[in-house]
């Protein structure tokens, strides 16, 4: 295989889920999984988003948690914004929604993903800094692969979540963060 793929990027690092019941969802993952404690951010809005193309101002929540080192992310839509999160519940659609990849090179990313055939769906600038683009490949399992690059705070941040989820306790299984 002389061209890159998109496997190349790097490693899986999150698996996210746009559940029809979030609060069951988050219920599901610390009680019956024991995956927590759950870090929750409310009504994130990226910067410059696009959906398709076209500009999107989807309003959603997200909670983040780690399974050893992948990273679990549970996704909510508050508003009816065309995006990926509300395409994926108006199909009735439920599982896995995407994985994600963390690059330092995004720009670098979007050509291989070009080259693979895959589609950018959703893209924008995500507060604090970094970018992230959702791109469908085309076939497979139907889910999408988020690639983001981060500042280095926030990776810095993410590490210390995977240590609380580490040493978790069981106790406060949603924290609220923002």
């Amino acid at each position: 295989m002389n061209q890159p793929l998109i496997s190349q990027l790097g490693p899986v690092m999150q698996l996210a889920f746009v559940p029809r019941d979030f609060d069951a969802a988050l219920r599901h993952w610390t009680e019956t999984m024991g995956v927590g404690p759950f870090f929750r951010m409310e009504h994130i809005r990226l910067l410059d988003c696009r959906y398709r193309g076209e500009p999107c101002d989807a309003d959603f929540s997200i909670a983040l948690a780690y399974w050893g080192d992948v990273q679990i992310e549970l996704i909510e839509q508050h508003n009816e914004a065309p995006s990926i999160y509300k395409r994926w519940r108006d199909e009735g659609r439920e599982g896995l929604h995407h994985v994600c990849i963390t690059v330092s090179d995004l720009a670098r990313a979007r050509r291989v993903c070009a080259q693979a055939g895959a589609r950018v769906e959703q893209e924008g600038h995500v507060a604090g800094g970094g970018e992230v683009i959702y791109v469908d490949t085309g076939a497979g399992p139907g889910s999408l692969v988020e690639i983001i690059e981060l500042p280095a705070a926030t990776l810095d941040f993410f590490a210390g979540m995977r240590e609380a989820c580490r040493v978790w306790d069981g106790r406060e299984p949603v924290r609220k963060l923002g």
